[in-house]
């Protein structure tokens, strides 16, 4: 194993047991940084659907169970760290001193953070050049993207740690050229996410059929290849270029006619009703499993593909 093989994980949440699965199905020592009495049993829960997945795709190559501690001091050894405590900067000031005092200057510390930038989180900490944004999506033992945002202070060989650190844990880190609230994949999701909740908004149609809408039309060539290369293939003969031409005009359009809806409480009961009856109609189905395994049968297809 590399260098990088002792990884901790602060925070025991959705996304820190997450990353715990994948790391430690590969072989490297995890130990997860949390508090709660009860992390040790939602981790044993958390491996047993997660492992199975990982197997599947062959990344469970020598599976050992992740050690849980209340105790930074867990921490003296790590290679690397992966921070995922709540969106709160004051929190996540707290919990970067922590960390720092207990690992040697030159370990990366990587945020999951959703939204807060790398320059805000690098505030007050003893060293502000190994702090960065890692943000995944969930859940991100199974979802391969990782946004590598840079701070304002951060050192360049840092990023490089973290991008050879992520493809050895077998993600595809992207890296963003510059500070932005929400990073890349956020802003675009919250993008499509505005005009599905102005659809209902606007009684143009129900949760559940802009749910099939999505996941049985533009997701599926999505799942395989982004927006600009589908347009690519829309334009026929003539590529990107002749798409932006010919249709370029009518995505204009429809840009000035996108709803800008809030989230008022009636809004949110309406969507909140949609999504209890979508749910009603599978039959009590567990969602996430569901959810994963066909992850894992997608994800199998595009590495055969290679796309």
């Amino acid at each position: 194993m590399s260098d990088l093989d002792q990884i901790g994980i602060v925070g025991g949440g959705l996304i820190g047991l997450s990353w715990a699965a994948l790391a430690s199905s590969l072989g490297h020592k995890v130990v997860i940084i949390d508090r709660d009495p009860d992390c040790n049993q939602h981790l044993a829960t958390f491996l047993a659907h997660a492992w199975p997945n990982l197997a599947a795709l062959g990344l469970a190559q020598s599976p050992t169970a992740p050690d849980v501690s209340p105790d930074y001091a867990a921490l003296k050894g790590a290679r690397f760290v992966q921070e995922n405590a709540p969106e709160r900067i004051a929190v996540k000031h707290e919990v970067i001193r922590q960390i720092e005092a207990q690992v040697g200057p030159e370990v990366v510390i990587a945020s999951s953070t959703s939204s807060l930038m790398a320059s805000d989180l690098q505030q007050g900490a003893k060293h502000p050049e190994r702090i960065l944004v890692a943000h995944p999506m969930n859940p991100p033992h199974l979802i391969p993207m990782v946004e590598l945002v840079a701070g304002r202070l951060t050192a360049p060989d840092a990023m490089d740690q973290a991008e050879a650190h992520y493809h050895a844990l077998h993600r595809v880190p992207i890296r963003a050229k510059r500070e932005v609230q929400g990073h890349i994949a956020n802003r675009l999701t919250a993008a499509l996410y505005r005009e599905a909740v102005n659809l209902v908004a606007e009684g143009i149609a129900d949760v559940a059929d802009i749910d099939r809408a999505i996941a049985n039309g533009p997701g599926l060539r999505w799942a395989l290849m982004g927006p600009h290369l589908t347009y690519h293939l829309g334009g026929g003969a003539g590529g990107y270029r002749a798409y932006l031409d010919h249709l370029g005009p009518t995505q204009e359009a429809r840009w000035k006619d996108l709803g800008h809806p809030e989230l008022t409480e009636a809004l949110k009961a309406k969507l909140v009703a949609g999504v209890e009856a979508e749910l009603a109609s599978m039959g009590g189905a567990d969602l996430r499993a569901r959810r994963d395994a066909a992850l894992v049968e997608l994800l199998r297809l595009k590495g055969d593909q290679a796309l």
